[in-house]
């Protein structure tokens, strides 16, 4: 056991959690892993937030540009990387910092996984095949009706999840209870950043898609739907590069896509905030203002040294 904390940064996207580890990275010396389940992408750069390659070169992130956007990524492989890479960090004297907005990755490290059955390749062809013909809305609408409590952890939008618990829930009737939790085993720092003022968040969302727009997320997104993927790959699925397909296939006009982009990104945010809300153990830091991101760096700092029993920064 050591003294040294795993820091959790997290947030609503938008709030500020890169510039608040890159700030970070100047008071700690520390181990930066991307908990993004759309930063593992290659190639989805604009459209995720990335940081730049000048940037990852300065703060290099774990978990970053691991897969292509025909492979798929679970949870517990995440858990797998992420505990090989906290002790990674440990054993070269730094803090493990995880950061990023994806909260069942982050509850899956700390919780653990239900106890599910293995995959049914022929069921899960079956669901996909349905998917295709019939649409993610009446799949989402039975997986309501036979498991309403999964229904309610799972967004509408998400078919990868879905067509998983439907996978299950058509074998064994219902998606099992997560198993009694082993304690987390190392000490832990939760922080969440987010702006008091909703407005502001919102302010910063919309100004955030507009601007990967003129960065290229069209041209990004024409590039993704070019490459042959089933229609159920959780990449064509992601906030902004589904809006974006809306507008390639001349469903939406520009001006739409702007307001629907927009308005997905509020929603993922929301479901973010909902979700970090419910946990007591999350300190809340305020990330406006022109020095937002460095008053939050020092916070952690300060945390993490008295939790270590004083400062031992890099």
């Amino acid at each position: 056991m050591t003294g040294t904390p795993v820091v959790f940064l997290m947030g609503p996207t938008g709030a500020g959690k890169t510039a608040t580890v890159f700030a970070l990275s100047r008071l700690l010396a520390i181990d930066v892993v991307s908990v993004d389940a759309a930063q593992i992408y290659r190639g989805l750069d604009i459209g995720t937030a990335k940081p730049s390659l000048a940037e990852l070169r300065a703060v290099p992130h774990h978990l970053v540009d691991i897969r292509s956007v025909a492979q798929s990524y679970s949870a517990a492989a995440f858990c797998d990387d992420a505990r090989r890479l906290i002790h990674a960090a440990w054993r070269c004297g730094r803090v493990p910092v995880l950061v990023g907005g994806s909260s069942f990755y982050f509850r899956a490290l700390e919780h653990g996984l239900p106890d599910m059955p293995g995959a049914d390749e022929v069921l899960r062809a079956s669901l996909s095949a349905e998917l295709a013909d019939k649409g993610l809305a009446v799949l989402y609408a039975e997986l309501v009706s036979r498991d309403p409590r999964r229904a309610s952890a799972i967004a509408p939008t998400d078919p990868q999840r879905i067509v998983r618990a439907l996978e299950v829930v058509r074998t064994v009737g219902r998606v099992p209870e997560r198993a009694a939790p082993t304690p987390w085993p190392y000490p832990i720092l939760k922080f969440a950043i987010n702006p008091p003022d909703r407005t502001e968040l919102h302010k910063r969302i919309g100004a955030r898609f507009r601007r990967m727009l003129v960065r290229g997320l069209i041209e990004e997104a024409a590039w993704l739907f070019g490459q042959g993927l089933p229609a159920g790959a959780p990449t064509l699925r992601l906030v902004g590069y589904r809006q974006v397909g809306e507008y390639l296939r001349d469903k939406i006009p520009y001006n739409d896509l702007v307001e629907q982009g927009s308005a997905a990104t509020r929603q993922l945010a929301k479901r973010q905030l909902t979700w970090l809300r419910a946990d007591a153990a999350v300190q809340w830091l305020d990330g406006g203002g022109p020095r937002g991101s460095e008053i939050c760096a020092t916070a952690i700092r300060d945390a993490v040294d008295k939790m270590r029993g004083g400062p031992l920064g890099g």
